[in-house]
């Protein structure tokens, strides 16, 4: 049974005006460039969207095919109870609609067989600032071990770093100004909805945001291959109060700005001739290694 309070809207026509947020979501180039300046983000699948609704995240628009109308349903009727009508910045201030389409439709609008069960056209809640988000001037905590990724393009190794970064109690995540967008769609569901429940933002500047960061108590440690770098278990033997741990692009690794800003280089110590790991890989280690000491949120080892 489909309660009555929500705002179904059948669809038939691909070109259909209203389906704008929706249309040609593989086309990474356009919506890297297009969510960011319209303040939305896409979220995938019935689990990413109750985690984004549970973040406080709010939708303009649901898009779905019939047999995933009943499953979301009862997230989407409690939604409409505390918000009646779109009133986000931004928004439409008319009841958030909830798109239902047959498959080839739905195929037809977002260039992709939508087999996760639903999307969702959400707004981008503002970022807040490198200093109030690590230092809890908004009214966190304040955090004491947090991720740095530099110019990384990769989707999928944004929302792996993100999921790893979850699962390992780092307290924020802080991309450079040329990092992939952590809300584009596929790292959103990389990360399994990850990137709603670790604080995140970017820096206006690179690398002197590293500055700000020493400034507010952060030694910064360059994941990087150096003939001074100490080793990743040095690091953790002797670990600072606060840590930042920065991780460079896929192919070259950190840039010379970033290693030089840094106060340690540290690697991680590897066999079989090996010399580095995927970034993605590489983060999941140093959160690993840096967590007892860095962090009480886990409950058990893994």
């Amino acid at each position: 049974m489909i309660p009555e309070s929500l705002h179904v809207v059948r669809v038939t026509d691909p070109a259909d005006e209203r389906l704008a947020d929706y249309t040609s979501l593989t086309d990474v180039a356009l919506r890297a460039k297009h969510e960011p300046e319209k303040g939305i983000y896409i979220a995938e699948s019935s689990t990413v969207i109750r985690r984004a609704l549970a973040a406080g995240h709010r939708p303009r628009s649901f898009l779905m095919a019939e047999r995933w109308l009943a499953d979301l349903a009862e997230d989407i009727e409690a939604l409409a109870a505390r918000f009646p009508v779109d009133d986000a910045p931004g928004g439409t201030g008319q009841p958030v609609p909830v798109f239902v389409g047959e498959p080839d439709v739905l195929e037809a609008i977002t260039g992709f067989h939508l087999h996760r069960g639903a999307l969702a056209a959400m707004h981008r809640p503002p970022l807040p600032g490198v200093h109030e988000l690590v230092t809890g001037a908004r009214g966190g905590a304040g955090a004491r071990r947090v991720a740095v990724i530099e110019d990384v393009v990769d989707h999928t190794n944004v929302g792996a770093i993100f999921r790893s970064a979850a699962a390992l109690g780092v307290d924020a995540v802080l991309v450079s100004p040329r990092c992939a967008d952590p809300l584009y769609r596929r790292s959103v569901r990389v990360s399994m909805g990850t990137v709603f429940q670790v604080p995140w933002t970017r820096f206006e500047t690179w690398p002197g945001g590293l500055t700000s960061l020493q400034e507010d108590g952060f030694t910064v440690a360059a994941l990087a291959l150096s003939d001074d770098a100490v080793t990743l278990d040095e690091l953790v033997a002797d670990a600072p109060e606060r840590l930042a741990l920065v991780l460079g692009t896929e192919g070259d690794g950190l840039s010379r700005g970033a290693v030089e800003a840094a106060d340690r280089v540290v690697t991680i110590p590897m066999a079989g001739g090996v010399d580095s790991l995927n970034v993605a890989a590489a983060s999941a280690v140093a959160f690993w290694a840096t967590r007892a000491e860095m962090s009480g949120l886990l409950d058990t080892d893994v």
